[in-house]
């Protein structure tokens, strides 16, 4: 098969033992990131297995309709980037595998690399001692404050155990169900989402962004927050109104963020209103990527095209166009 791979920055895809599994294909690894639509219908004209590395790049009808020869696109977890209506109707296959039960360790490592920089404001004094300064600002211990996990699920209740190993009190605000589990599983659960806002002095954001979760995090939200709590995202920047988090940082409340997601992504230009904020610890949206994470992702990747060479498909998210796939 003719295979093209989306947006591998580092050029790694290629290092990992799992790309030995497309050993005999026609494989094209694309290091840069293009979302131009005649541009990527021009790259991708001929090719049939598409990779996608999570959401980097978005899979939309103007695309797909311009891709005559295209029968799968594979990757893994969730896909809001991909029109999965313009695939099924078009026969194209979508495979992703969302590994049930498999919570992803390395951004539940990296929401915690976050809480601790942002706590202990250890960008600014290592920047400062690069600088000629020594120790530029004094941060906070975490032991004994209230650690709030929004959404608790698989990550969040990675972040979650850490936390008490830590010596934090935990918080949980969820939907219904995911409440009920954390009281089972021995946490708090907050009186109600105000509540969760006002209380918490370390609060993770861990849900997925779809319709109804969408904005879900409001500017008043925010303003409920002390002005000593610090907002972590590493989930998706469209959980939050437009424009509330770097509002709510100008007013105060809350008095610090770690962020690895953002609206648009990549940003190349160092332009992002969060960047020039000395109250915010970011990166670049490295939740997922760990060596580690990547071994495990792309065997999952290339596995789902194997099967679909041999006619069995698998993890398909929208099984009607098995009938009628290309």
């Amino acid at each position: 098969m003719k295979i093209a791979i989306l947006d591998d920055y580092h050029d790694t895809v290629r290092t990992l033992g799992a790309f030995a599994k497309l050993a005999g294909h026609d494989v094209k690894v694309w290091n840069d990131h293009v979302q131009d639509t005649d541009a990527l219908a021009e790259r991708l004209k001929d090719v049939e297995a598409l990779v996608l590395i999570r959401e980097r790049t978005q899979i939309r009808a103007p695309l797909i309709e311009r891709l005559p020869k295209l029968k799968l696109i594979s990757q893994r977890s969730v896909y809001p980037h991909i029109d999965i209506a313009a695939c099924t109707r078009l026969g194209i296959v979508v495979s992703s595998n969302m590994h049930p039960g498999a919570p992803s360790y390395s951004t539940a490592e990296l929401t915690w690399g976050l809480i601790l920089a942002a706590a202990r404001e250890i960008p600014q004094n290592v920047a400062g001692l690069k600088a000629g300064k020594w120790q530029t600002g004094i941060g906070n211990t975490l032991r004994g404050k209230t650690l709030g996990i929004y959404g608790y699920g698989r990550i969040g209740g990675a972040v979650a155990k850490v936390g008490v190993a830590m010596g934090l009190e935990i918080l949980v605000w969820s939907r219904e169900a995911s409440r009920d589990k954390a009281r089972a599983e021995g946490y708090a659960v907050a009186a109600s989402k105000e509540a969760f806002f006002a209380e918490c002095d370390v609060l993770s954001l861990h849900m997925r962004l779809v319709d109804v979760t969408r904005g879900i995090v409001k500017r008043a939200d925010l303003a409920r927050m002390k002005p000593t709590a610090i907002f972590v995202n590493t989930s998706r920047a469209g959980l939050l109104e437009d424009g509330a988090l770097v509002e709510a940082l100008k007013a105060g409340r809350p008095g610090k963020a770690a962020v690895d997601v953002y609206e648009h992504e990549p940003i190349t230009d160092g332009q992002h209103p969060l960047l020039a904020m000395d109250s915010v610890v970011c990166t670049p949206h490295l939740g997922y990527v760990t060596l580690d994470e990547w071994q495990l992702q792309f065997s999952d990747i290339f596995d789902q095209i194997l099967a679909y060479e041999r006619g069995q498909p698998i993890n398909v998210v929208n099984p009607d166009v098995l009938s009628r796939r290309r």
